[in-house]
């Protein structure tokens, strides 16, 4: 894999997952929903983990699927567990989660990426695909899924979360990837335009609705809010998106803590896990690797006005028990 110092030195282009197996109701691919079988292993820094993280919790799928949480501060040789005693994840029995990958396909000369589901009797990595990885917790678990969990992926409406989450994946999610680590100007603007020509198309949007698409809460708020709960704290600064704060935005910053005062969004996010990897991580953008002490996370908690806006956030379902 790439080494970190090498961040911001070329031109950025993000890696498709590589590992696409499905865990499906069926099985047919080899893979059935079981539980206990399987391990998520994430990052609380990484905003692609953060949404396996969120719909685990959403969906109540804390007993059937383990979770295994890596160091923010990865090294040249992959996410590491040494969160855990002796260094090794307590379940797999391994150091580095590049070590389910090499189970799963000896030599793989790609980036050891998370969310990654490894099989535990195995130890073999099953699945890296961040993009499908939470539809199916959504669709293909649901046998799992706890009494009152909320449908995330309403049949009914995926055609217009897909087609949302198409724009907020290309512009925003992606988009501040392609900002923060361009190595020319030319590629920084254009991503940096992207980003803020999406967040204003969906500032309008949520002007006049609670969530983005129909009245409850689905995968396309997931996916949005983990980049916008990062936006302060990393991509303003350290990704040089800063042609304003999410803050200084009235309606994406109520948006936004409106989802992180709800149960399943603020509860799962760590900003001393976020900021220590991207500044510490990323040294050809931050050779210093200091982190920066703000933004100060109490204004997360500040009311945000957007019950007068109506929607039900699990729809029919409940909210998951407190933490």
């Amino acid at each position: 894999m790439p080494g970190n110092a090498s961040y911001g030195k070329k031109a950025f282009k993000r890696s498709r997952s590589h590992f696409t197996d499905r865990i499906t109701a069926d099985g047919q691919g080899g893979w059935p929903v079981e539980a206990g079988r399987y391990r998520l292993v994430v990052s609380k820094a990484c905003p692609w983990a953060s949404r396996a993280l969120v719909v685990r919790r959403l969906l109540g799928l804390e007993d059937a699927l383990s979770l295994a949480v890596t160091d923010p501060i990865q090294d040249d040789r992959s996410w590491r567990f040494t969160l855990d005693p002796d260094d090794r994840d307590p379940v797999l029995g391994i150091r580095f989660l590049s070590e389910a990958y090499d189970a799963r396909e000896t030599g793989y000369p790609g980036g050891v990426s998370v969310p990654a589901i490894v099989d535990v009797p195995s130890g073999k990595l099953v699945t890296n695909d961040y993009q499908q990885l939470t539809l199916d917790l959504e669709t293909e678990w649901t046998a799992l899924h706890r009494d009152g969990a909320p449908d995330l992926y309403p049949e009914p409406l995926r055609d217009e979360i897909d087609e949302v989450m198409e724009g907020i994946y290309r512009d925003v999610n992606n988009g501040v990837y392609r900002a923060g680590f361009a190595g020319e100007q030319d590629a920084y603007e254009k991503a940096y335009g992207d980003v803020f020509a999406r967040l204003d198309t969906v500032s309008r949007r949520l002007a006049g609705q609670r969530y983005l698409v129909g009245d409850t809460i689905t995968e396309a708020d997931v996916r949005l809010f983990t980049t916008l709960v990062r936006f302060d704290a990393v991509y303003h600064g350290h990704f040089k998106c800063n042609r304003n704060k999410l803050a200084e935005d009235p309606v994406l910053w109520a948006y936004a803590r409106d989802l992180f005062q709800t149960p399943g969004f603020g509860d799962t996010v760590d900003f001393d896990h976020i900021k220590r990897h991207y500044y510490q991580v990323h040294t050809g953008i931050n050779p210093t690797r200091i982190v920066p002490l703000g933004p100060d996370p109490s204004g997360w908690l500040a009311p945000h006005g957007r019950e007068k806006l109506g929607g039900r956030p699990f729809g029919d379902g409940t909210p998951p028990a407190p933490r």
